[in-house]
C-alpha cells in the first residue's frame, strides 16, 4: 500500500503533482480532494483500501502542493488533467471520488468523460451556485464571509485568502482542531480526534499551501463561476453521501444533487458532519465504488 508522489509535464507547459496508493491490480478509483486539499490527502481514504480492490490515482489540483496553477480555471477543466494523470499510470477505466470541493470535480468526470468514468461517488459536494435555495444557508459564519468575498472578488478577498492559506499552512496536530472549530460539528470532531485521522488531515492540508494560496483561492472562483457542465444531465451512476450536522456543505446541497441526478443513489444520515460522513462510514464508502465499478 506504499504512496508515490511524482510530477509530470502536461501539453500546455504546467507541472501536475500526481500521486497513487494502493494495489495496482486493483479497481482505478480517481480521487478529487477537497478545497484546500492536496495529492496527499488520498491518505485519509487509505482504510477503504482494506475493504475492497481499489487502486488510487490523485493529483494536487492546479496551484496546490506542487501543480502549477491555473488561473481563470472552470470545474470542467478538470477533466483534462485528470486523463492525463490517469494515462501516467497506464490506466483507463475508473470511478471518480470527490470529497467537499473535489464533489463537482469528480461530477464534472462522470458528465464530460463518458468515454472513461464509469461513474462518481459524491461525499459532502457542494452544488452549482444557480440553484434555487441559498447556497451558503447553514453554512458556518466563517465560511458564509469567505464566499460572500469570493462573490465580490478583488484586493479584499486576495487578502483574506493569503492570511487564510498561511495560518493553515502553519498547521499542526496541537492546533488543528482550534483552528477549524467553529467549522466542525461534534461528528467532525470526533472523527479527527483518532490520532491517524487528524495526522493526514493535517499533513494533506499543511502540504497543499507548501508553494502558494491560489490552489484554494481558484477553487473558490471556479465554485461561483457557470462550472462547464450540468450535473443534472449526467447519464452514469452516481453515490451520493451527505449529512445533516455538516457545517461546511449543508445538507440541502447534497438533497439537491440527490434529487436532480436521475441515476443517484444516496446515503444521508442525519447524525453525520462534513467529514464523519465517509470517515465514519468506510464500509459504506467501499460498497459505493465497488457498485460503480461493476456497472
Amino acid at each position: 500500500m506504499e504512496y508515490r508522489e511524482q510530477l509530470i509535464d502536461l501539453p500546455d507547459g504546467r507541472i501536475l503533482e500526481v500521486a497513487t496508493l494502493g494495489d495496482p491490480s486493483g479497481s482505478t478509483v480517481f480521487v478529487h480532494h477537497g478545497s484546500p486539499g492536496s495529492s496527499r490527502s488520498v491518505m485519509s481514504f487509505a482504510p477503504l483500501l482494506e475493504l475492497g480492490d481499489f487502486y488510487f490515482v490523485t493529483m494536487s489540483r492546479a496551484g496546490y502542493g506542487r501543480s502549477a496553477r491555473l488561473e481563470g480555471r472552470n470545474i470542467a477543466w478538470i477533466v483534462a488533467d485528470t486523463d492525463h494523470a490517469l494515462d501516467a499510470f497506464e490506466r483507463d477505466r475508473y470511478v471518480a471520488l470527490g470529497w467537499s470541493g473535489g464533489g463537482p470535480h469528480a461530477l464534472a468526470c462522470a458528465a464530460l468523460d463518458t468515454a472513461r468514468c464509469q461513474g462518481a461517488v459524491s461525499l459532502a459536494s457542494v452544488v452549482p451556485i444557480d440553484v434555487d435555495f441559498d447556497w451558503t444557508e447553514g453554512m458556518a459564519p466563517s465560511n458564509v464571509e469567505e464566499f460572500a468575498l469570493a462573490k465580490e472578488g478583488g484586493p479584499a478577498y486576495e487578502a483574506a485568502m493569503e492570511a487564510a492559506g498561511a495560518f493553515m499552512a502553519d498547521m499542526n496536530v496541537e492546533n488543528a482542531a482550534n483552528l477549524f472549530e467553529g467549522l466542525m460539528s461534534e461528528p467532525d470532531r470526533e472523527y479527527l480526534r483518532d490520532p491517524a485521522a487528524l495526522a493526514a488531515f493535517v499533513d494533506a492540508t499543511t502540504y497543499a499551501f507548501s508553494e502558494s494560496w491560489r490552489g484554494f483561492y481558484d477553487d473558490d472562483l471556479a465554485f461561483y463561476k457557470e462550472w462547464g457542465f450540468d450535473p443534472t444531465t449526467i447519464a452514469v451512476p452516481v453515490e451520493v453521501f451527505y449529512g445533516d450536522q455538516d457545517l461546511m456543505v449543508p445538507p440541502t446541497h447534497g438533497a439537491w444533487l440527490a434529487s436532480h441526478i436521475s441515476t443517484a443513489r444516496v446515503f444521508h444520515d442525519e447524525h453525520e458532519g462534513h467529514l464523519s460522513i465517509w470517515g465514519r462510514h468506510f464500509d459504506e464508502v467501499a460498497k459505493a465504488l465497488e457498485s460503480v465499478a461493476a456497472s
